[in-house]
């Protein structure tokens, strides 16, 4: 049975395609997904919370995918997506909804196949998820017995923390450093 992607025309029209048909490659469609949810994202807090506890998921800080030839799959989403990326990534920035005083950014970066920095779990893709307190999360997901990288990055724009799902992907946590209001 093939994959279906649904997509309502203004005209109310239901519209179906398969994957063949739309000749889009899945790392593209996940791509957009993602995109798409850090658009929509409310963080972590469910609807009527009044106050989040610290140590929560406000967006997507990053998606980042391997390449056999980086070079021709940057020019690629450059020219057909504009995500043109000069060295450190295509930057998307957005603001938080519920303080739009809060900016962030969604950075696209395609890495070479040979990367390890995605560690050695079976996707060839890794998303960077923008944490609120990573200390926070970190101590709350060892406390739950979730896999944990050792290693800690701090740069100048934030620090970083590493973790691993179920399947073994390895995950990217970024708590950015705070701008000056």
């Amino acid at each position: 049975m093939p994959v279906r992607v649904v997509w309502l025309a203004s005209s109310e029209r239901q519209r179906c395609y398969t994957l063949r048909m739309l000749r889009t490659p899945p790392t593209l469609l996940l791509l957009g997904l993602l995109i798409v949810l850090s658009f929509t994202s409310r963080g972590g807090q469910a609807a009527g919370d009044k106050v989040a506890p610290r140590g929560r998921i406000l967006g997507i800080g990053g998606v980042f995918f391997k390449s056999a030839n980086r070079n021709q799959s940057r020019e690629w989403y450059s020219k057909h997506l504009g995500l043109t990326d000069k060295g450190g990534g295509a930057m998307l920035p957005w603001r938080e909804r519920e303080d739009p005083s809060k900016e962030h950014v969604t950075v696209v970066s395609i890495f070479p196949s040979t990367t390890d920095y995605f560690g050695t779990g079976p996707a060839p893709f890794m998303v960077n998820y923008i944490v609120d307190d990573l200390d926070a999360l970190i101590a709350r997901l060892q406390s739950e017995g979730v896999k944990i990288d050792p290693k800690r990055i701090n740069e100048a724009y934030g620090k970083f923390a590493w973790i691993y799902d179920a399947d073994g992907n390895k995950v990217e946590l970024w708590q950015p450093v705070a701008k000056a209001q």
